[in-house]
Order: structure tokens, then sequence, then C-alpha cells
């Protein structure tokens, strides 16, 4: 290694240290103490404060509403995911084809994409109001409580959260399109191939990583989701909007039983990691065997 290489390396880490700093003092030194957290029974109202090894862990195995909030995060994980992929792909199919409006169509799909969760849950809120929302006017002023009925009040959390997400995807998926050479789609035309052949063997498989991606971003998302549904529901009616991250924050602000909820976020956290490395997995380039 000669002496410049050395000096670059140097001066990298010194430019690198401010971040390095704010990412332990923001990051990992929490992160730590939550888990240090997770360990102990913590009730500070209460005045405990003693290590219980993994007696936390051990009540969430045989906890129903622990398994019940899982359940729960793994639909709307699911069920929200999937949707944001397919209409996001839809949409960003018609948006390239489109040679009239598409700056109207990105401007309204960023204005979606911008809106905070909670200005967003918000106005779902009003949207689904028993009596004077405008889903409800549209049905024929019949008045159904979208989120007061347990059956509908998880697709209605969905709902809302597809609407906000779905343009992140459509606009990661609209950017690739814009990169596909237009020689492909010629070359596709001069050998007989169709539209949906086209669609099949051309753009979707050009799309595959970047839907990977935006199927990375989103699942950790959901997972972590928090804020629609607190707004929207607060977890109910009957606990059947509740999340992981909800049952965390009761336990933790609510229920000021530090030690479990933090126990519950290191569950969360696992589950995040985990997806995580299955998509890096999965977006590795594999080798090409000659």
């Amino acid at each position: 290694m000669t002496g410049r290489t050395r000096a670059a390396r140097r001066q990298a880490l010194l430019l690198l240290a401010p971040t390095l700093v704010a990412l332990t003092a923001l990051t990992v030194y929490p992160g730590c103490w939550v888990v240090w957290l997770s360990l102990q029974h913590r009730v500070p109202i209460f005045g405990v404060a003693r290590f219980a090894g993994l007696d936390n862990f051990a009540f969430l195995a045989v906890d129903p509403r622990f398994w019940s909030a899982a359940r729960t995060t793994a639909a709307f994980t699911a069920l929200s995911v999937a949707l944001e992929l397919l209409l996001g792909v839809a949409v960003a199919l018609a948006l390239a084809r489109q040679e009239r409006g598409r700056r109207l169509g990105l401007s309204l799909l960023l204005l979606a994409w911008a809106m905070p969760s909670v200005v967003t849950a918000k106005l779902y809120e009003w949207l689904y109001h028993p009596t004077a929302g405008l889903i409800n006017v549209l049905l024929g002023a019949h008045a159904i409580n979208w989120l007061g009925d347990p059956r509908l009040a998880l697709p209605a959390v969905i709902l809302a959260d597809v609407w906000r997400s779905m343009p992140f995807v459509a606009l990661l998926c609209y950017a690739r399109l814009r990169t596909i050479p237009a020689e492909l789609y010629e070359a596709a035309q001069v050998d007989g191939a169709g539209r949906l052949a086209t669609l099949g063997r051309v753009t979707l498989p050009l799309l595959g990583r970047i839907v990977l991606l935006a199927l990375l971003f989103r699942t950790l998302d959901a997972l972590r989701a928090f804020d629609i549904m607190f707004v929207l529901t607060g977890g109910g009616p009957a606990g059947t909007t509740e999340t992981l991250t909800v049952y965390a924050y009761r336990s933790l602000f609510q229920m000021l039983q530090l030690g479990f909820g933090s126990a519950i976020s290191v569950v969360v956290f696992a589950l995040v990691m985990g997806a995580a490395w299955a998509y890096l997995r999965l977006l590795r380039p594999r080798a090409v065997v000659a």
C-alpha cells in the first residue's frame, strides 16, 4: 500500500468520523440499551427494577395478545405490500405509455407519497366517517362503521396504507422503465412478440431487481408500521388492528412496562433484520458458471 493510498484512507475515515459518531450516539447506543432493558423487569411507577433474564421473551411465547398482534402484523404486511406491488407496477406501466398528462400523474403520485402518515390517517378517518364520510355517501349514504367493525377495520387500514405507499413502488418502477432501451422493444416487435409476450419476456424481467428493492423497503416499513393504524383505530376494535409496534407502544408508554415493551421491540427488530437479510440475499448478484 502506497503512502498516497494510506493518506486517502485516513482522509476518508476522518470525513466519515462525524457520521459514525452520530450513528453510534443515535442508533447503536439506544439499540443496545433497549436490548438490556428487554432482559429486565422495569416498571418505574412501582419502583420495580431487577434483572429478569429471558423471562419477558418466555412470557411472549405464551402470550395470546402477542400472537394476535403478530398475526395482524403478518396480514397487514403481506396484503399491503402485495397490493402496493401490483398497483405500483400497473401505474408505472400506464404512465410509461402515456403521452399526455404524464407530468400531472407524476405530481399526484408525489403528492400522495409525500403526505405524512398522520395526515393520511386523518384524511381517511374523515372518508370512513359512518354518516358523513365520502365513501359512505358514494355507497348510498349507508352508515357503515368501517373503523368500528372488527371485520372491516383491518382492510380499511390496509387501504389507507396502500394509497399512501403505492406511489413509492410506482415511481421506482417508472424510473426503471424509462431506462430500458427502446431497441429491446423494437427487436421484440421484429420477432413478432405481442404486448403480453413483450411484457412477460422483456419488461417484467428487467423490472425484477427494482421490484425486489421496492419490496425490501416496503416490507421493512410495513413490519414497523405504527402511526397509520394508531391514528385510525388505536389498535381496535377488539385488538383486530393491533400490530406488534402498537402493542410495544402500549406496553412502554401506557402501561410503563419498560422491560416487557422493550422485549416486543427486540422481536420486531429481529423480524425486520430477518426480512432484510432474505431480500438482500435475493438481490445479491449470482455467480455465472462457465
